[in-house]
């Protein structure tokens, strides 16, 4: 079973950054594609980020406007999630999850995706 643990969250300004790790454990993460996903509070769950299996192939949502940065390292079963320029419309739980026996991003559908992280909150605000 795939357990999934995100961390980096926290109380940033606008302009400021953040970088998000979701670590794996359990299993490898070399075999998963991993989405990073967030929710404000009376929102809906949305994608942000998403990279396949081996990191060679990456897709981004539209609200991250070339801001955010998804990069793994297998070596350390780690996905990282660089937030540059951060808003106050950033503000949210972050998730990391991943589906089974997918090896490229295909979406940001959440029930498509089989393992969550507990989700770390992040608040961009001065």
């Amino acid at each position: 079973q795939l357990q999934l643990v995100e961390s980096g969250g926290g109380l940033v300004q606008p302009g400021g950054s953040l970088r998000l790790s979701c670590s794996g454990s359990g299993l490898s993460l070399d075999y998963y594609v991993i989405a990073w996903f967030r929710q404000a509070p009376g929102k809906e769950r949305e994608g942000v980020a998403c990279i396949s299996s081996t990191g060679g192939s990456k897709n981004y949502a539209d609200p991250t406007e070339d801001r955010f940065t998804i990069s793994r390292d297998n070596a350390k079963n780690t996905v990282f999630l660089q937030m540059d320029s951060l808003k106050p419309e950033d503000t949210a739980v972050y998730y990391c999850a991943a589906p089974r026996g997918k090896y490229y991003c295909a979406g940001y559908v959440p029930q498509n995706y089989d393992y969550w992280g507990q989700g770390t909150q992040v608040t961009v605000s001065s």
